[in-house]
């Protein structure tokens, strides 16, 4: 069945798709940017993003395009040096600096040599990784391989279960002023950006303020703003959770199984509305079990199953998932997860569950990072700057296209250098990425009510 097409708005009206059943595998940066190329690289193609079936806004002048969501990160700060990392692209905090303010207890097994739990620190910035490089080389395959979205949503969710051992309220603020300083700051540029080149918008400028739905935008700055698909998600689930994890508590797997429902029921039986709604209500169908089974792991419930039913309940899980996706792959046009919301959701949930069960039942921890420093640094800044890296690496891909087409007025780079391959836009848009950690990563700091730092 198909989720709808985008629609190409006329003058005075606002153009909205999802883009499901519509798409076509995503093209990577490498075959050149519209906007930028100057004839000097390959001949230019228009370039598609990840997450496809969210809601899109457009300039009413702007061209229909396919979308592609963008796949997260959240890094979420922790209240205490413990046993969980931070989730991408929120961090979960520090105790709150308030006279009398006591850190919250660690529910979850501390990693062997104490401090930071680097296991799920090391997925988060696996995931990271695998965003950008989805973004650079658009691999369809990439979503079996590791599903970024899913995992991070997992590792948000057994955070937020353990922060909301604090009072809701306070945890749901927190939340938010960590997450919204580092996108207001980000917003200010592509904003100002969109307008120098004739966006006006209307009332849904509020979105750009509270993400709850997805920001508007124009047809110029879709390669921006199209990743924001993942701040309205975590949102949602950030306000939903204290009601979420009430609800776990009185029935956990029965309640965890339940979660895999409501996509099933907008895939056959009822469609969202085809608005900003109703692109949030999809999405957070499709990773609900992934945030759930976060709680699992966090309130101790996966610890306690036998591995053999965990296993053959996740390969299910996986079996139905990525059949799904290759069975349809002529309805959707591409077998890529981020196409395909059933097949996301059920290849998502039994990946991240034989993850977290992984942690709780072996109780890995990753210390032996802690051997190899610059890896484990490395670790640490994508840790600590996850945040910045989701937001900003878009415009790093987007710059660094410009730049190569630049390489090739110098005869040495052009004889020398593999300016054609997508191997050496990854490279550069990584050189940009860690240039834009220390200019504007402090601002996560600021956030967070810490003490700005170049590096954290």
């Amino acid at each position: 069945m198909s989720w709808g097409s985008e629609q190409q708005g006329q003058q005075g009206q606002q153009g909205y798709g999802y883009g499901y059943g519509q798409q076509v595998p995503p093209q990577p940066y490498g075959q050149g940017y519209p906007q930028y190329d100057q004839g000097y690289g390959p001949p230019a193609q228009p370039v598609q993003y990840e997450q496809p079936w969210q809601y899109v806004a457009e300039e009413p002048q702007a061209a229909a395009s396919n979308t592609i969501r963008m796949d997260p990160v959240q890094a979420e700060p922790r209240t205490e040096p413990a046993t969980e990392p931070r989730s991408v692209p929120e961090p979960e905090p520090e105790p709150e600096p308030e006279p009398g303010s006591e850190p919250e207890p660690d529910a979850g097994p501390r990693p062997k040599g104490g401090g930071r739990d680097r296991y799920f620190d090391a997925l988060r910035a696996i995931a990271l990784v695998r965003v950008v490089a989805y973004h650079t080389f658009g691999w369809a395959w990439a979503g079996l391989v590791f599903p970024s979205m899913g995992v991070m949503f997992a590792l948000a969710g057994s955070l937020m279960a353990k922060s909301l051992e604090r009072p809701a309220l306070k945890v749901v603020k927190s939340r938010m002023r960590r997450l919204l300083p580092p996108f207001w700051f980000w917003g200010f540029f592509v904003v100002v950006a969109m307008l120098i080149h004739d966006w006006m918008p209307g009332w849904q400028i509020v979105f750009w303020i509270v993400p709850v739905g997805d920001p508007p935008g124009n047809q110029w700055g879709i390669q921006a703003w199209e990743i924001l698909w993942y701040l309205r998600t975590y949102l949602w689930f950030v306000l939903m959770s204290p009601l979420l994890l009430k609800v776990f508590r009185k029935a956990p797997l029965p309640v965890l199984l339940l979660s895999l429902a409501p996509i099933l029921v907008f895939q056959y039986a009822w469609q969202p509305p085809y608005n900003r709604f109703g692109s949030g209500l999809t999405d957070f169908a499709t990773f609900l079990f992934c945030w759930l089974v976060g709680f699992a792991h966090r309130e101790g419930v996966l610890q306690r199953l036998k591995p053999a039913l965990v296993i053959l309940a996740s390969l299910a899980l996986l079996a139905y998932g990525g059949w799904y996706a290759f069975a349809h792959q002529a309805e959707f046009g591409t077998y890529d997860l981020d196409e395909v919301p059933v097949a996301q959701t059920f290849w998502s949930a039994g990946f991240v569950t034989l993850l977290m069960y992984f942690k709780a039942h072996y109780d890995v921890d990753f210390a032996w990072l802690a051997r190899f420093k610059r890896l484990d640094r490395t670790v640490t800044i994508f840790n600590g700057r996850a945040v910045t890296i989701y937001l900003w690496h878009e415009i790093a891909l987007v710059l660094a296209v410009p730049l190569i087409d630049q390489f090739w007025n110098v005869p040495a780079f052009e004889k020398w250098l593999p300016l054609e391959s997508q191997w050496f836009l990854f490279g550069i848009g990584w050189v940009l990425i860690w240039v834009a950690i220390p200019l504007v990563g402090w601002v996560e700091d600021v956030a967070a009510k810490k003490k700005p730092k170049l590096l954290p």
